[in-house]
């Protein structure tokens, strides 16, 4: 489990420039296989696959801890997996 105090690395995952629904594929991809309580850190810039990434993170039990969005149109996600 994440802990807010936790100051593990995080994983870096970057789909910045990928259209739906290759940005969701590619988090599948590369967190098939890490640990339960990974931080993740995503960034994506196809808002419209935030959706999509909502509905993997509810059916797989990860937590999305954070959503910002960035001036350049970057979203920048913090996930904890399940």
């Amino acid at each position: 489990m994440c802990a807010l105090t936790d100051q593990a690395e995080v994983y870096r995952i970057d789909a910045v420039g990928l259209v739906c629904p290759l940005p969701v594929l590619r988090f599948k991809k590369r967190t098939q296989g890490l640990p339960s309580g990974t931080r993740v850190e995503f960034l994506a810039d196809d808002v419209s696959g935030r959706r999509d990434l909502q509905a993997l993170c509810e059916i797989t039990g990860h937590r999305i801890e954070s959503v910002h969005e960035e001036d350049n149109g970057v979203i920048r996600y913090r996930i904890c997996l399940a």
